[in-house]
């Protein structure tokens, strides 16, 4: 019974990883998703290891990498300015 809650841990961990590398990173909103769903899943993770409770450390887990997904977002840079590519004839010999 143990290796199939194992298993089944392994999947969710697995398809949480995956499922948050689809998000915008300069979104605080997506990212906040992206992190509690990592964080619930490692959280569950580590309450089944430990004997604990699963569901406690998927809320735990859950509300601190939404926390630490909303807080970490960066500040999108600005484009390169027009002709900024390009704009330069190239070396002689070139």
């Amino acid at each position: 019974m143990a290796r199939i809650s194992w298993l089944g841990a392994a999947v969710l961990l697995g398809a949480a990883v995956a499922l948050a590398g689809c998000t915008n990173p300069y979104n605080p909103g997506q990212r906040a998703l992206g992190g509690a769903a990592i964080g619930a899943g490692a959280g569950a993770a580590l309450g089944a290891v430990t004997g604990g409770s699963a569901a406690t450390g998927a809320l735990i887990g859950g509300a601190v990498g939404a926390l630490g997904g909303a807080m970490t977002t960066p500040q999108q840079s600005a484009p390169p300015p027009q002709g900024y590519y390009g704009s330069q004839p190239p070396p002689p010999g070139y």
